[in-house]
């Protein structure tokens, strides 16, 4: 195994999960250079780590040659039920090829092929690309993030309900994304996870009622879970997305009422080398900061 003091772009290092890759990558000697949209993100990515800043935009094909000039490698995750998305992605993967970058590893999600979903879809031509790019690439497929629960869970502590738009008997495996980000961060600074694709779950594949009975437990009162509509917890959650958004994420909560979300937590144990952050431990960790 040999391990690299990598020059590493990270796409969005002010974002909510691209910024838990910045503090991974410093860890490991790497210089991290925050790809971001403006001055005030760029403060933000430096307060995480970023000794570096390119200001530019995944639309523009130019800033993204110039934040990738002297780069030997990216991390990439698009924005979120973003329309085109896609095309941002292909831009990223055109441009580091462009400027000889070394690694690519991009955050894409789980069960991409699962194409009646159009953000699972969407990843797929930009992970094509990477097949096609010559670069050294790692792609991680995340499963549902436990960060949501997290931004849930002002709402949790104030009216001791924990609501999401699907029954709360559904069984969504989750991911802490700080486990995905230290994968990426390993992915990034050695060579052992060169062309791989790699699902990553944490244990189990809890519902609702496994989830409050945690919560119940860590805060010593009950809590209970909710099953809204769609519209009525999109509503509350004050979610910055326009309507097209919204609706592709109520197909996202479909899926999970009618399916579920199946994971297996072999791999990311494998890759970290030690048990994946568990559900119990996120939700320790919420109550402890509260």
């Amino acid at each position: 195994m040999s391990t690299h003091h990598p020059t590493v772009l990270v796409v969005g290092a002010a974002g909510r999960f691209a910024g838990l890759v910045v503090p991974e990558l410093v860890r490991r000697g790497a210089t991290v250079r925050g790809l971001v949209r403006n001055q005030a993100a760029a403060a933000m990515a430096r307060g995480r780590g970023a000794a570096e800043i390119a200001i530019g935009d995944l639309r523009d094909p130019e800033s993204l040659d110039r934040a990738l000039a002297g780069v030997d490698g990216v991390f990439h995750i698009g924005p979120a039920f973003a329309p085109d998305e896609t095309g941002m992605g292909l831009n990223t993967v055109a441009a580091a090829k462009r400027a000889g970058v070394r690694t690519f590893v991009f955050s894409s999600v789980i069960q991409p092929t699962f194409t009646p979903l159009a953000n699972h879809a969407s990843k797929i031509p930009v992970e094509a690309a990477l097949f096609a790019s010559g670069l050294r690439y790692t792609i991680l497929h995340p499963t549902n993030f436990m960060q949501n629960i997290g931004a849930a869970w002002p709402g949790v502590l104030a009216q001791g309900v924990f609501a999401e738009p699907f029954p709360k008997t559904a069984r969504v495996a989750r991911v802490d994304y700080r486990d995905v980000a230290e994968v990426a961060a390993i992915a990034l600074t050695e060579d052992r996870l060169a062309y791989g694709s790699f699902d990553l779950c944490a244990e189990g594949m809890p519902n609702r009622e496994d989830i409050v009975a945690i919560m119940s437990d860590v805060l010593g009162r009950p809590i209970t879970a909710g099953e809204p509509s769609f519209a009525d917890w999109a509503a509350r959650a004050s979610l910055p997305l326009d309507a097209d958004q919204k609706r592709l994420l109520a197909l996202v909560h479909g899926h999970y009422a009618a399916h579920g979300s199946g994971g297996n937590s072999l791999t990311l144990r494998a890759l970290l080398g030690r048990e994946p952050r568990s559900l119990r431990r996120y939700i320790e960790e919420l109550a402890a900061r509260a």
